[in-house]
């Protein structure tokens, strides 16, 4: 430094507006507070017993628990979950499981609340899955259909969980079959799962209840639409929701699907499809509804086809299983993360195809 500028330093008052003062201390990035109640909550985690208990007494909190360790993706979570499942899994069974299905607007959480008002009414316990479709872009779901069940998720026979469906086929939470064996093993015995009703992948929740009901609507269109998308030949009934608005159109729709119907082979089930009107608003058909369910379980269980279905549904978890596990360790051997963006690569240079490129990752 010369010696101009040490004697202009010399003569600098730190008083002075100029001065540039120290800044204020920048607060801690992570809030310590806040890991404390981590860390005591961690420490007050229930047990794999604790959590088996609960369930088997009814115990919503810790069912909600459980749940929420079968929904989670970290690893450890994911032992947990597996050991409480298998511990339930004798309890289970013991219910009858309805998907509903429907389109957008057709009033499934309105039928399901209820369905569901009636049913506790009786003596029954409810469990509602409801299942909440994700974001493309932010992943994330709204989980908001308890909203639309304000009676029923206040009901004490009543366990509503919303969950999200995570990008699965037909909008079907992955884990929606392992939380219906906790709902049995707590003692609901009606498990209803509500689907997000978006076309030909709706087979995913057809494959895990007795008895799959589908809602339509009066002049939505021509109805050879449902015989294209696929859904009708999985239905074991066809409801008219909303039919209080024109009663007219609403048994011209009915006639139409009837005909319709007739077009299909008759099922495994041996089941010959209903076809009803009814009104979530108004309750009318509600219990005709279920009157149609009861008649089909005791049909099926009659000639065998219930039990028959249940063991194929359980045949298709394990294949499904075991294609999950084969995709998860592929993608997670050493290295695997590298070797496709490095042939991606060649992919977008067009020095292989992508057909090539994905059977040489798989020999290698």
């Amino acid at each position: 430094m010369e010696a101009d500028d040490k004697k202009l330093y010399s003569n600098f008052d730190y008083d002075s507006a100029l001065n540039v003062q120290k800044g204020i201390k920048q607060p801690e990035q992570v809030n310590n507070s806040y890991l404390e109640r981590m860390r005591a909550r961690r420490a007050n985690e229930p047990t794999v017993e604790e959590l088996v208990s609960g369930i088997l007494h009814g115990d919503r909190t810790l069912l909600s628990r459980a749940i929420t360790l079968v929904e989670s993706s970290l690893h450890a979570h994911q032992q947990k979950a597996q050991e409480i499942i298998e511990r339930c899994l004798p309890y289970s069974g013991k219910s009858i499981r309805l998907g509903i299905t429907g389109v957008p607007g057709a009033g499934k959480s309105t039928t399901i609340e209820a369905l569901g008002k009636m049913l506790t009414a009786h003596n029954h316990k409810v469990a509602v899955l409801a299942i909440d479709p994700s974001s493309e872009r932010s992943k994330g779901s709204i989980l908001g259909d308890k909203t639309r069940m304000e009676e029923l998720s206040v009901d004490p026979n009543a366990f509503i969980r919303p969950s999200p469906s995570a990008g699965s086929l037909g909008g079907v939470a992955r884990k929606t079959r392992e939380i219906i064996i906790l709902c049995e093993a707590a003692g609901f015995d009606v498990v209803i799962v509500e689907t997000v009703g978006v076309g030909q992948s709706e087979v995913a929740a057809h494959s895990m209840v007795d008895f799959f009901l589908l809602l339509q609507l009066a002049n939505t269109g021509d109805e050879l639409q449902g015989i294209k998308r696929g859904i009708m030949e999985m239905a074991d009934m066809i409801a008219i929701n909303k039919s209080e608005l024109d009663p007219t159109r609403a048994e011209l729709a009915a006639a139409q699907y009837r005909n319709a119907l007739h077009l299909f082979p008759m099922p495994d089930s041996q089941w010959a499809v209903k076809v009803q009107l009814c009104s979530a608003y108004t309750k009318d058909g509600i219990q005709e509804l279920w009157n149609n369910v009861m008649d089909y379980v005791a049909f099926t269980k009659k000639n065998g086809y219930f039990y028959q279905k249940r063991q194929q549904q359980n045949l298709r978890i394990l294949n499904e299983t075991i294609e999950s596990q084969l995709k998860d360790r592929f993608y997670n051997a050493p290295g695997m993360e590298e070797r496709i963006a490095a042939i991606s690569k060649e992919i977008l240079e067009n020095k292989i195809s992508a057909y090539a490129a994905a059977d040489q990752l798989l020999k290698d």
